[in-house]
């Protein structure tokens, strides 16, 4: 996996994206548990065509947030989209890759299912 260092992007309170595979990050190292939260991103994007991953995360974050399904704003609305869902709960696995199920990201895509994890 790439890795660009960069002091100004991503922009906010975010220190690290992943875009098609490639990591932008304002840190100087990154952990093992990041980077494999993003080798899962990865994957996610692999599997859904990269602009399809893309496309479905915008699309499930304005339905979760218009819906008003959590109502603690930005951050918890992130938290419950499916892919970070899966991403957060499996990133301290580093051997998940090796046994993830394509589209596992699947299994979260209930309303507030972040509660439980």
């Amino acid at each position: 996996m790439k890795i660009v260092h960069t002091k100004h992007f991503p922009f906010g309170g975010y220190s690290t994206i992943n875009l098609f595979g490639v990591l932008f990050t304002k840190r100087d190292k990154l952990s093992e548990t990041t980077i494999n939260h993003e080798s899962i991103h990865t994957e996610q994007m692999k599997e859904m065509l990269y602009i399809f991953f893309y496309i479905w995360y915008g699309l499930e974050y304005i339905i979760i947030r218009l819906s008003h399904l959590t109502k603690d704003g930005q951050h918890k609305t992130y938290r419950d989209i499916s892919f970070e869902e899966e991403a957060y709960n499996n990133d301290k696995n580093l051997d998940y890759l090796k046994t993830r199920k394509h589209y596992s990201w699947w299994e979260y895509i209930k309303p507030n299912s972040n509660e439980v994890h």
